[in-house]
């Protein structure tokens, strides 16, 4: 089979695709043939060596939609591996499908049989692929974590990404009102086009949280840190409740005395449960999709990756595997 793989370190360019055995599953496995895949940041990370335990070479990917090749039921893979039997936090050992295993940029992966479901029927396999690891990151941020209610108001700093666009789409849906910034205005207009409700551009207004209201925000999801954190900080109510999910600049100042005093609660999360991604995908159960920037095709996959290490997209940046 053909599958795209990293054989050493130094960046997106040094993908290529390569002929391998096909995978075999054991016992407590199936066979999945993948026709879409989709890239996360997590991909361009591990070419840059900024991932702990790189194993190379390697088959990179953990979001992919496809059949089973035993049956030929159209499914979606749940990227985590291992969560346990604890839906409040994983297991130490618990990892993520394409670091170290093999993962999904690939025509056939071996997965456990617990991590495939059946793809939603209204999705395309472009659409279902760009679900799994943004969409369970988002779900559990926004909900599991993030308590989000239909009558509360989110602040989503740096809109654009896989999974800050899924935070807008999943809020969006449950009747929430949502704040978003970018520092760039052509994201803040497809913002809106998916419902945000207040788009304000960071870099024409560096002080862009005194023009919200004080107590005005109930939720933050942020994964930037720095002091776009500390600025989201100062527009919560009190009782509000921040939840981190990523730290792209991960040295952030908070000042203590409204943390405190406003009963601010600081929540950490990271992927997420069996229970999250099974509730995530009845999400697009009706109308909701994801919200794709590009698709590419498997010989494209540099190409690809370089759009997502520039953060140029607007959502999922897919690959048709062929």
């Amino acid at each position: 089979m053909k599958a795209i793989r990293l054989h050493e370190i130094g960046g997106p360019q040094n993908l290529r695709i390569d002929d391998i055995e096909r995978p075999a599953p054991p016992a407590n496995e199936v066979l999945v043939r993948i026709q879409a895949a989709a890239f996360n940041r997590r991909d361009v990370f591990i070419t840059q060596g900024l991932y702990p335990n790189i194993q190379l070479p390697r088959t990179l990917g953990s979001d992919g939609a496809g059949v089973l090749e035993a049956t030929g039921e159209e499914v979606v893979i749940d990227p985590m591996l291992g969560w346990g039997d604890d839906p409040d936090v994983w297991r130490t050992d618990a990892t993520i499908l394409g670091m170290p295993r093999d993962g999904t940029f690939a025509q056939y992966v071996s997965v456990p049989k617990a991590n495939v479901y059946p793809k939603p029927r209204a999705l395309t396999m472009e659409e279902a692929a760009a679900i799994p690891l943004a969409g369970l990151t988002a779900y559990r941020a926004t909900f599991t974590r993030g308590e989000l209610g239909p009558d509360e108001t989110i602040l989503i700093p740096g809109i654009g990404g896989g999974v800050q666009t899924f935070v807008l789409l999943f809020a969006k849906a449950v009747g929430a009102r949502a704040i978003v910034t970018s520092g760039d205005n052509e994201k803040l207009e497809r913002a809106k086009a998916l419902g945000a409700d207040v788009t304000i551009n960071y870099r024409e207004t560096p002080d862009w949280q005194k023009t919200l209201k004080r107590g005005e925000v109930d939720v933050v999801v942020d994964s930037s840190g720095g002091d776009t954190l500390a600025k989201a900080t100062s527009a919560l109510r009190p009782g509000g409740r921040i939840v981190i999910y990523g730290g792209t600049r991960p040295e952030s100042t908070l000042r203590l005395f409204p943390i405190f005093w406003n009963h601010i609660d600081i929540r950490g999360t990271s992927m997420g449960s069996p229970s999250d991604f099974a509730a995530m995908l009845k999400m697009f159960d009706g109308d909701l999709r994801p919200a794709i920037d590009r698709v590419y095709a498997m010989d494209e996959a540099v190409s690809a990756a370089e759009r997502m290490a520039k953060s140029d997209q607007f959502g999922k940046i897919v690959l048709r595997i062929a």
